[in-house]
């Protein structure tokens, strides 16, 4: 019997960590094919909503923000770069060199998400991660994002036109603060069936094993 599960990960493209996390919940998944069906959302999160156009260094961000020095991120950026490849993600050897604002890159997420296909948003995720986290290049530009539409299979002149105009920002704004209100404050966050968190990015093991118990805690309720 096929248990099925809602996955609501919550998280920002800016985010190295979401792209280890994602990566190895894909593995967890993987493994459970068959055994549990997931249903998978990916939600809005901000790191930096107000992060000016043109973005920032991003040591100089992450002194700013955190406190850090370019020792502690050479050693943070060699671990994370390490998890990635565990979980088949190539992360860019300098770093992402800025960071952006994302808000437009989640309005085109949220796009995805109502096409009614099933697969667009989490082909578009990833394809946005490969750019920013990947490729370095610069998620704030309208053609870049255009590029990973593409890449993602999606209608380039219909994400154009989104871009161009204010569609789904409410949307976006409202799912973040629903979020926030429920205690989100760091990314990723794997909700399950809106009442089991997991959150930052954990091995794919962890993920395995929370979602067979999970799993079978629903079957039998």
């Amino acid at each position: 019997m096929t248990t099925e599960l809602t996955i609501d990960f919550v998280s920002d493209i800016a985010c190295p960590w979401c792209a280890v996390g994602l990566g190895a919940l894909e593995q967890a998944m993987q493994r459970l094919d068959g055994a549990i069906k997931v249903e998978l959302h990916f939600q809005p999160f901000e790191l930096n909503p107000h992060m000016g156009p043109g973005g920032q260094d991003l040591g100089e961000h992450l002194t700013e923000k955190y406190g850090s020095t370019p020792e502690k991120q050479a050693q943070i950026r060699a671990m994370i770069t390490q998890r990635g490849k565990e979980v088949g993600f190539d992360f860019h050897p300098d770093g992402r060199g800025r960071v952006y604002n994302t808000f437009d890159a989640h309005r085109l997420l949220h796009w995805a998400g109502q096409t009614g296909r099933k697969g667009d948003q989490h082909a578009l995720k990833k394809a946005f991660l490969a750019s920013y986290q990947g490729r370095a290049e610069a998620i704030e530009d309208h053609e870049v994002m255009l590029a990973a539409v593409q890449e993602a299979c999606l209608d380039v002149e219909q994400a154009r036109s989104i871009l161009n105009s204010d569609a789904f920002a409410q949307d976006v704004r409202d799912a973040q603060q629903y979020y926030m209100q429920a205690g989100i404050r760091s990314v990723p966050a794997v909700i399950i069936n809106q009442k089991h968190l997991i959150s930052g990015g954990q091995p794919a093991d962890v993920f395995e094993q929370a979602l067979r118990q999970i799993a079978q805690q629903e079957a039998t309720a």
